[in-house]
């Protein structure tokens, strides 16, 4: 049913909206200027690999090196484009999310009910508001039915507040959250002039939460550095005391410094979790916090709601059980004269301006069924909200010649409770209630109450109701729901059904869906009286946990939590806000979804389809496997060309110093790519969402991985060191030794980036993988090396000699052997793992 605008109520006109506008600007607190291009490059060339290459340049250009001195510049240039090119790339993912999570605003213009972008309201609009959204500007109430608000985003306080016109503060304000009923207010301040714009509270002042893997891998690169550091010190000083030359010495130094400075690491993270989320974008999955995708694929319990989470939240009216008749009527039979009272009291007793889907239909029915609509002429003189445990609502409405009308509805348990019924009458409803509860329908209980004078009870549950009958409703389980939690079992993850329904209904929609082990289930009052170690035992053997109310839903995400379990919280209500805000992933449904629960969750399903649950767990899993992928590379490939460096300094050799900064500037812009772009466009491993989740705590490399990437680069260092000896001991010059060791070095960098994109499957497995980036990258690295190789004047400035066919396929020879061993350790691994 759509809003019914007060006559009275007419909103601004298109003029007066740009009149305003221009007066007062627009909705928009003060945009953070940080991000800016100019302020991102800045951040860049603040790095550390970039401090050292602008060092070697101006060493270079004291020496007279010119050439060098160029060449590093243009290296400057074309790491801070990358880096610049994947930072703003994550920059503009990340603000793509952002404007997509803008919510609309219902306004009133030109007495029309519009839906606009929240920036778009003006000071003097009529803004409409309801139950689950959030408030977009500070404003005046001018109507409102029911209307509570939850201020604690200013106040600090977690209460609901009720409020008027006629309330002595009649405001509300920016950021707060409606709790109940609906209002609509007269907008007196946006964006920076509102009470929340003044006290600075903004998104853009909140700072993401650093996860466990982002904590380990900042971590892990400060250790590299430090090291870097001790090294680069160490063969600064070894190589001033042998040669006496203190530039010369520096210049080996900040050499060796580069190769151990693990910079692509930060890099590939933030790339990854950020175009992670932007992929997901474009699947419907709204990722608030960028580290969230990678939480996703650790997941290990899903706590879900069950009306609109598990069901479609369709309400459908399916029968009326009338009490005096003690008949249930199908939907053909609604227009029985018997249930005309029935019908009444229900639409009675919901909101007058109905936003929850059962009141909405119970309306729909009042006008289908009852010949004369009486809502015009009575008008609401006093509520009771819903509330209690289970919860019911009453209302009280008067017409002209003082006539009452006195409606409740609510959980049946609730109204039977309060109704004038005996025993044995409420010992025959309960069968009916169970009864029509295993069928998964959800029942609402009528009644009617009279009362005389104006000195209303305190409480609703003090009147003297009299029961007329239940509505109802059925809300069927989602297409495919059974499909998406049989992947869920399957990805290893628990599934916990949290709702604020009955046992019976639960069960039978449960069972309906999929949901294993579903035949127990713990009630809420249960779960609030138990201590904290009785809830997690509970919370380990039981699935369906029923009339749960917010601090009990609350309760059961902290038990999982304290329990070590990761956990992901599925709602789409007002009552799931604190456990969505609680979970370590909150996920809210963005169609059918109320605002409160999409502000709290961390993650909105835009269409409500759960199959992208499984696809952002998906995502999670791959986005992870793939980091490690990228470190692992890293750091293998970082072990030979820090060795390469310093081992024939400190050894003595003949050519002490192999390689110069600008070979290792040219191997760190090979890496860069590979590992922060095309190991991050991998896809996901087969069997991946058949393993069991990892848990939070593991590290990202744990020893055994960490010992297979120090042993691949121990290997490729041998090999490396074995062309080098190999040509000396031919009697080749400095020129064409280096040649060969550079070469086998990018050969070797080039098939480690094919055998490490699996450690379990082979190499013709892996190059059947759909990633377009990989040979595009790997072809551009081997056409670079021949250029630096056969063109004169880039062999001239690199220091290097074209190779023949026969020592070129020599070093080819060397680094597939220094490699593509790891096949055969890969191929025993799968053979005795089968």
């Amino acid at each position: 049913m759509a809003f019914q605008i007060p006559s009275h109520l007419t909103g601004l006109s298109p003029n007066e909206v740009a009149e305003s506008k221009k007066l007062h600007g627009s909705n928009q607190l003060n945009s953070n200027q940080n991000n800016s291009w100019l302020n991102l490059l800045f951040e860049i060339l603040k790095e550390p690999m970039l401090v050292i290459l602008a060092i070697i340049s101006l060493i270079y250009v004291i020496v007279g090196e010119y050439g060098e001195a160029l060449f590093m510049f243009v290296a400057i240039v074309a790491v801070s484009a990358i880096s610049f090119y994947q930072d703003n790339r994550s920059k503009k993912a990340l603000e793509a999310l952002e404007k997509l999570n803008e919510p609309l605003s219902t306004v009133i213009r030109d007495s029309k009910v519009v839906q606009i972008p929240t920036h778009e309201i003006v000071v003097g609009d009529l803004c409409l508001v309801e139950e689950g959204k959030m408030i977009n500007a500070d404003g005046t109430i001018k109507y409102s039915t029911d209307f509570s608000v939850n201020e604690s985003s200013l106040t600090g306080e977690s209460f609901s507040v009720f409020k008027n016109k006629d309330t002595e503060d009649n405001m509300i304000y920016n950021g707060t959250l409606v709790v109940t009923g609906l209002a609509v207010f007269e907008v007196k301040k946006i964006g920076p002039q509102t009470k929340l714009g003044q006290i600075g509270q903004s998104i853009q002042t909140i700072k993401e939460e650093i996860s466990p893997l982002q904590k380990q891998i900042t971590k892990f690169v400060k250790g590299m550095a430090l090291v870097g550091f001790v090294f680069f010190l160490m063969v600064w000083g070894y190589s001033f005391y042998q040669t006496g030359e203190l530039l010369n010495s520096l210049l080996v130094g900040l050499t060796l410094a580069m190769s151990i400075l693990p910079e692509e690491i930060p890099v590939a993270f933030s790339t990854f979790m950020a175009i992670g989320a932007w992929k997901l974008m474009k699947e419907g999955i709204i990722i608030k916090r960028s580290n969230v995708v990678e939480t996703l694929g650790s997941t290990t319990i899903i706590c879900t709601d069950k009306t609109g989470t598990i069901t479609q939240n369709a309400m459908n009216l399916k029968s009326l059980y009338d009490f005096k008749s003690k008949k249930l009527f199908s939907e053909a039979e609604f227009g029985d004269v018997s249930l005309a009272e029935l019908i009444e009291y229900a639409m009675w007793s919901s909101e007058p301006i109905p936003f929850d889907p059962m009141e909405k239909t119970l309306h729909r029915v009042y006008e289908s069924f009852i010949k004369t609509d009486l809502r015009s002429s009575f008008h609401m003189i006093h509520e009771y909200p819903l509330e209690g445990k289970p919860p019911m609502m009453t209302h009280l409405f008067e017409n002209e010649n003082g006539n009452r009308i006195i409606a409740a509805k609510g959980a049946p348990e609730a109204i039977l409770a309060v109704s004038n019924l005996s025993e044995s009458e409420k010992s025959e409803l309960q069968l009916e209630i169970k009864s029509l509860g295993k069928q998964g329908f959800r029942l609402l209980g009528v009644a009617k109450a009279k009362f005389e004078g104006n000195q209303f009870p305190e409480n609703q549950q003090d009147f003297n109701f009299e029961f007329l009958g239940f509505t109802v409703f059925y809300d069927p389980p989602k297409e495919g729901i059974e499909q998406v939690f049989h992947q869920i079992y399957d990805a290893g993850i628990q599934v916990k059904v949290i709702t604020g329904d009955n046992e019976d209904t639960t069960k039978a929609i449960a069972q309906q869906s999929g949901i294993q082990h579903s035949e127990n289930a713990v009630n809420g009052s249960e779960i609030l009286k138990t201590s904290e170690e009785k809830t997690i035992e509970i919370s380990r053997k039981t699935n369906l946990f029923t009339r749960m109310f917010p601090e009990a839903k609350l309760k059961m995400v902290n038990a999982f939590k304290k329990d070590g379990e990761i956990v992901a919280m599925l709602g789409d209500g007002v009552n799931d806000a604190p456990a969505l805000k609680a979970a370590h992933i909150g996920v809210a449904m963005g169609n059918k979804g109320t605002e409160i629960a999409k502000s709290a969750a961390a993650l909105v399903i835009v269409d409500d389809d759960l199959t992208k649950l499984v696809t952002g767990i998906a995502a999670g899993r791959r986005i992870y496997t793939n980091i490690k992928k990228a470190i692992q590379y890293i750091i293998s490939i970082h072990i030979p060309i820090i060795l390469t460096v310093s081992l024939p300094l400190f050894l003595g050799w003949i050519y002490p110093n192999i390689f110069t900064p600008v070979h290792v500037i040219f191997l760190e812009l090979i890496m860069g790519p590979i590992c922060s772009i095309v190991y991050e466009n991998e896809p996901m491993e087969k069997g991946t969402m058949s393993k069991k989740p990892r848990k939070m705590t593991d590290t990202f490399l744990n020893w055994k991985e960490l010992s297979i990437s120090i042993v691949q680069g121990i290997i490729i260092t041998m090999g490396v060191l074995f062309a080098y000896q190999y040509a000396v001991q031919l009697g080749q010059d400095e020129r064409t030794t280096r040649a060969m060791v550079f070469s086998t070095l990018v050969f070797a960098n080039v098939f480690l980036s094919l055998t490490n994109r699996s450690f379990t499957y082979s190499l013709w497995v892996t190059l059947f993988y759909k990633n377009r980036l990989f040979p595009l990258i790997l072809s551009a690295s081997i056409l670079l090396l021949l250029c630096l190789l056969y063109i004169p004047f880039l062999a001239e400035f690199f220091q290097v000699t074209g190779l023949s066919l026969e020592q070129l396929a020599t070093v080819i020879l060397i680094a597939m052997v220094s490699v593509l061993w790891f096949e055969v350790y890969k191929w025993i691994k799968r053979k005795f793992r089968n």
